[in-house]
């Protein structure tokens, strides 16, 4: 897990305009993650909720142009704790305040709070900030976790960030607020892959997007010139596997983000589906239909010989590794309908989890390794949540058609797209394990096919 290292005054990190990273410190005592140990209740968040947190606007020491999208530093501070509070407020385990209608601190009382005020709105937590302009167009950003109660500093960090990157900065300080209250992994500093809808629904182009978690910096990756489906982050956030269709040829290729240029890793004349990552990086998932019998195949990432890991008569189609890499989930229709099936990651000891009625598909490994989500599909499709063995079975979702669930990098939250019954647009959602935290992802266009991308470095 990522720990937050103590700096000196100033919280001055050197980072290039691409990346985020800190210079190294004495290193608090490691917050516990649910890998170590910490059990997470899904079934009452009410003493989070409950935490008044609240995030003032970032002070700055002089109010100067930047050359950002959000102006002058005086601006960009009240965007920056605005995107923190969104952040939190959005994950559905924290109800904080502000920035709005609160107090404003000055940017000496960034690192000395006047805690009187603060106790007297009954305030448990108190999150401040500043930015500055350097003199080369860069920023420097700072953030700063208080207990008033105890009036105690409980973490602090600071980031050196392009103009570009100001929203990292704010992602990456919710990041070490939500960590360092909840004792989970962060997940704010990450990007989504997803496919972009256009045109009507007879004739609908689909190309392949990104943008970050809240839904900010889009930009397409492909002209649309061929369909682009199920894309999926490689574990080092630097490729993005997706598969299209140009001239009827189905094709999965390799998008390399730091150069955007892309190769080809298989392509054949038969129906295939469904590309998948392992966890290291090193294999990548497929399945292919020949002569009415879909079975699910795996090829190195780098290329070469291909490996058949199913030879059921019907059709198998490949869901996820777990997060060790041993076994994978997948869907299977040779029980009579589409059902969850589970194998060790050679193709041996093959069999199903999904006995509760209905038909289930595309179902995803979390990153914990506790949870599989799922498509329940009764009457309506919903979205849905089992442990690996197939029991605790719950629904997250209830509406007519949400599908294609894909997890948080922590795996708090479960992302889908949701079609409306009439139109068919298409839109992405995410959900808590409560189930009970709903919330759109803003995008230009229709949008399908999520795929969360792990922190990024």
């Amino acid at each position: 897990m990522k720990t937050f290292h103590h700096l000196a005054a100033g919280l001055l990190l050197a980072v290039s305009s691409a990346a985020l990273a800190q210079n190294a410190g004495p290193a608090p005592e490691p917050v516990p993650t649910a890998s170590e140990g910490l059990e997470v209740t899904v079934s009452d968040d009410s003493e989070w909720q409950d935490l008044g947190i609240a995030i003032t606007v970032f002070a700055t020491d002089a109010d100067v142009p930047t050359r950002t999208n959000a102006g002058s530093t005086t601006a960009l501070g009240r965007a920056l704790s605005s995107v923190v509070a969104a952040d939190l407020k959005d994950n559905g385990l924290f109800k904080p305040s502000g920035p709005a209608g609160l107090p404003q601190p000055s940017m000496n009382e960034i690192q000395a709070p006047n805690y009187p005020i603060w106790s007297m709105r009954s305030t448990d937590m108190l999150v401040q900030g500043y930015v500055h302009a350097n003199p080369d167009g860069n920023l420097t950003v700072g953030c700063y976790l208080y207990d008033v109660a105890l009036k105690q500093q409980l973490a602090k960090a600071g980031w050196k960030v392009g103009p570009a990157d100001w929203r990292r900065a704010a992602h990456k300080c919710a990041d070490m607020v939500y960590s360092r209250l909840s004792g989970e992994s962060p997940f704010f500093d990450s990007r989504i892959a997803y496919i972009a809808e256009t045109g009507p629904k007879s004739h609908r182009m689909k190309r392949l997007a990104v943008m970050d978690s809240d839904g900010a910096n889009m930009r397409y990756l492909t002209s649309g010139q061929a369909t682009a489906l199920t894309p999926r982050y490689s574990p080092d956030y630097s490729k993005i596997m997706y598969l299209s269709y140009l001239n009827g040829e189905p094709s999965i290729y390799i998008y390399d983000l730091k150069t955007d240029t892309q190769r080809l890793l298989v392509r054949t004349s038969n129906p295939t589906m469904a590309p998948r990552w392992s966890p290291d990086g090193k294999w990548v998932l497929y399945s292919m239909a020949i002569a009415g019998n879909t079975d699910i195949y795996k090829i190195p990432s780098s290329g070469g010989q291909t490996v058949k890991l199913t030879d059921s008569p019907g059709i198998d189609i490949g869901g996820s590794f777990s997060p060790d890499g041993s076994r994978i989930v997948f869907e299977s229709d040779r029980s009579g309908s589409q059902q969850v099936y589970v194998m060790n990651v050679d193709g041996t000891g093959q069999r199903r989890i999904s006995f509760f009625g209905g038909r289930s598909a595309t179902p995803e490994w979390s990153p914990r390794g506790d949870q599989i989500a799922f498509t329940h599909i009764a009457g309506n499709l919903r979205v849905a949540v089992m442990t690996p063995d197939g029991r605790g079975m719950r629904y997250l979702t209830n509406s007519w058609q949400d599908e294609a669930p894909t997890w948080s990098p922590n795996g708090r939250i479960v992302q889908f797209f949701r079609t409306e019954r009439n139109s068919g647009v298409t839109s992405i959602w995410q959900v808590d394990l409560t189930g009970r935290n709903e919330r759109k992802l803003p995008t230009p266009v229709g949008a399908s096919d999520p795929a969360w991308g792990p922190i990024r470095p």
